[in-house]
């Protein structure tokens, strides 16, 4: 049995400023910045000895039941190691029984926590920022903990769950190694110095999943607050914020921000779906409003967005010191700005992979896509013959066939494509989690987006068929959005809760004498499904905002059904979040990243879409009589003068609220100013220490 453990801690080796290279002044600055926090932490760090008089489980590791005994001593011992040699320096104890003796089925269960006073340090180490006491949002540092709101030395909800799992998280998946060369007791595992020590456990098989635990109380408050009342009312985004962290509650935000936004496109698309169905030229007004609609929203997003993130304070978070992920590799070397210890890979090797591997295989995908679209049209044929021949309700019900197993058809291969695409962008070995995600996220888009829309542009521009048009985004969208809630959140649910009966029923008969709560909570959240991220979610708000942009003059309703799917989606989501799934880590984010530039792009190809549209309608074409080529030269100019409005709109509305901005521009001049203090501070010790070697030398 492993005690609980207390470890003192110790400071993390402090690199000398005269063996780094010379920096340019920017970068130079941001250097002697880090270095100045380094050395805030270094004091903090010697002058305390921890002690936890009551563990307090945070975290749940689980290795694999055939682990070596050797390996788990080690494992451990790096977990609770001091910083200076290479260990994570937080506590850990297995799920035991009170008189000590380990439960069946449960030898390699974990449980992984940390001191007050390390949490503490490990909020300044991550760059947390909190509220202080004059209603200011600063970066924590525990040499003015006493200068925040709500701080007390006895105060341990001073620090969020979320963030202290957050916290022990970056930690252990900062764990590397030094000079081990394998994993005790396993000599194919391989290590070499820089090696993630987590990476290696989780593909060699040995560390099965690591995961935070729920708190039970405050779950039941949250989905209390959150789905257990019918009623209309707002999200509680900062309990959701608190709990989960901030990417969650952003992407929860974004959810019920995009729900509002579209109500006018559905207002005015029930009268346009009504009264002027078959007339497509009384869509232009719609269309025009379609594309100012567009920009709007996405600019007030980032203005929304701005005032929760500075509310949260992962606006002020700085990202230019980013550790590396916890899957990159390579040879061990010095960043030349921080002066810390990291894998180093060569960008070179990295582009060979992309240009002659990553960007080849992604082609070939488009190309299957392409082919697989003309199967459909070949069906949509066949079953438009059928109908002439045999016109009946079967008859008319058999045109909708071809959609909706084009539909499905698109699902599987969106999932599909979606592992090879995490595969490959592992593979590149990208040193950022955002570069990652932002090569993820470039992959899968550019799939998804031929794959769902190419088929509606070749029905548009090529078959020039407005009614295939319509039918075929209608059959997409809905069928797409039932197949979403379905395989996201239904069926998930019911299998987990066939599951967990199975499981209560299994703890229940276990005679044990340790805390049964603890106990089944651990064997029930080890179970559940791993949330995989916001990816799939935002994915599909991504699609939804393009069937409902791109096309909208054609079915004017598609506006209509994303509400009502939007409505459900919000309880589906809550109720994975909170039922069905682990507990997710925290992950302080600024802004929903990426997926801002891909609908900002998705509404400037809606400008060009809506614009060929219109130009097609009979009524523009009448226009036009004699001579089609200045019937495409007014279309061209429109969608550029419209696209530059798009352009002016979004450099007028700026980006930040004019508060937030003073507030931003405030704390960057405190910042240098303390940063001078700092700088005249060591001269003048330097000076008095020369002063002192000369006295001794005379």
């Amino acid at each position: 049995m492993l005690p609980v453990v207390t470890a003192r801690l110790t400071p993390p080796p402090i690199p000398r400023s005269r063996s780094a290279p010379s920096l340019p002044r920017g970068r130079g600055l941001k250097r002697q910045r880090h270095l100045a926090s380094c050395q805030r932490m270094k004091e903090s760090w010697s002058a305390f000895d921890t002690f936890e008089p009551h563990f307090r489980p945070l975290v749940v590791i689980e290795l694999a039941k055939n682990t070596k005994e050797e390996t788990k001593e080690w494992f451990t011992q790096r977990i609770v190691d001091k910083k200076k040699n290479g260990g994570a320096q937080l506590l850990v104890k297995p799920l035991v029984k009170e008189d000590g003796g380990k439960i069946d089925g449960n030898q390699n269960l974990y449980l992984v926590g940390a001191s007050h006073l390390r949490l503490l340090l490990g909020a300044e180490t991550v760059g947390l920022v909190k509220e202080c006491n004059d209603n200011s949002m600063r970066t924590f540092t525990y040499s003015s903990r006493n200068t925040f709101k709500d701080f007390a030395e006895d105060n341990h909800d001073f620090l969020t769950m979320a963030e202290c799992q957050y916290i022990i998280k970056h930690e252990l998946e900062n764990l590397r190694a030094k000079d081990e060369r394998m994993i005790p007791g396993y000599p194919q595992a391989k290590l070499y110095p820089g090696k993630s020590i987590m990476r290696r456990l989780l593909t060699s098989g040995i560390l099965l999943q690591i995961f935070p635990l729920h708190d039970t109380e405050e779950l039941k408050k949250l989905r209390y607050t959150w789905y257990g009342q019918v009623k209309i009312s707002y999200q509680p985004l900062d309990e959701i914020r608190c709990y989960f962290g901030e990417t969650i509650a952003l992407y929860f935000g974004f959810l019920e921000y995009f729900t509002f936004a579209l109500v006018p496109m559905a207002l005015i698309g029930i009268p346009y779906y009504v009264f002027a169905w078959e007339d497509y030229d009384k869509y232009v007004m719609f269309a025009s409003f379609n594309l100012l609609w567009s920009t709007v929203i996405l600019e007030v997003w980032k203005r929304c967005c701005a005032i929760m993130t500075y509310r949260w304070g992962t606006l002020l978070m700085k990202r230019q010191f980013e550790e590396p992920r916890p899957g990159f590799h390579g040879v061990l070397g010095i960043n030349p700005v921080t002066g810390k210890e990291e894998p180093v890979y060569a960008s070179i090797k990295r582009r060979i992979r992309i240009y002659l591997v990553s960007l080849p295989f992604v082609c070939l995908c488009l190309y299957f896509s392409l082919y697989v679209m003309m199967i459909y049209f070949e069906l949509e044929t066949w079953a438009l013959d059928f109908h002439e021949e045999n016109e009946s309700s079967y008859s008319n019900l058999l045109l909708f066939v071809p959609s909706i197993i084009y539909a499905i058809v698109i699902e599987m291969m969106n999932r599909v494509y979606r592992y090879a695409a995490e595969f490959l962008t592992s593979w590149e070995n990208h040193r950022l989690e955002s570069s990652h995600q932002n090569h993820l996220i470039l992959k899968v888009l550019v799939f998804n987006f031929l794959n769902c829309f190419a088929s509606l542009f070749y029905i548009a521009f090529v078959l020039f068929d407005m009614k295939l048009l319509r039918q075929s985004l209608a059959t997409l969208l809905i069928t797409s959005q039932i197949l979403n809630q379905f395989v996201e959140a239904l069926l998930p649910y019911w299998l987990q809760k066939r599951h967990n009966t199975k499981v209560k029923k299994r703890v229940y008969s276990v005679k044990v004498d340790t805390d049964l709560s603890l106990f089944e909570q651990v064997n029930l959240e080890k179970e559940m499904g791993t949330y995989l991220g916001t990816f799939d979610d935002y994915l599909e708000l991504f699609l939804q905002f393009g069937y409902v942009s791109l096309f909208s003059c054609v079915y004017p309703l598609a506006a209509v059904f994303a509400v009502l799917n939007n409505i459900t989606e919000m309880y589906s989501d809550a109720l994975k979040m909170c039922r069905v799934f682990k507990r997710p880590f925290s992950q302080p984010t600024a802004n929903i990243g990426v997926w801002q530039l891909a609908f900002e792009t998705m509404s400037v190809i809606s400008v060009v879409t809506n614009c060929a549209l219109i130009g097609l309608s009979p009524q523009v074409n009448a226009l036009f009589p004699d001579s089609k080529t200045d019937l495409i030269l007014i279309v061209v100019l429109v969608e550029h003068i419209l696209l530059a409005l798009k352009f002016v709109m979004a450099f007028v509305i700026p980006d930040k609220p004019r508060d937030i901005q003073i507030k931003l521009a405030r704390l960057e001049f405190e910042s240098l100013e303390a940063l001078k203090q700092q700088q005249m501070k060591l001269a003048a010790e330097s000076l008095k220490e020369e002063t002192h070697g000369e006295k001794k030398k005379n």
